[in-house]
């Protein structure tokens, strides 16, 4: 139930015509920042339970 390739390459058209070619490069810039973001607080929040759920069963 994923994205095809025809839906992928309309997004893609739609995005290009709403932003223009120029603000492309920062608008994936910010998205990929976005997504590195999210992943290291997401790895955090992980150590963290795993921290927790440790001291908890040694107790």
């Amino acid at each position: 139930m994923g994205l095809g390739t025809t839906e992928l390459i309309l997004i893609l058209v739609i995005v290009l015509v709403l932003f223009g070619a120029r603000k492309l490069p920062e608008i994936g810039a910010g998205l990929a920042k976005g997504i590195k973001s999210f992943r290291q607080n997401m790895g955090d929040d992980e150590k963290k339970d795993a921290k927790s759920s440790g001291t908890d069963s040694s107790s």
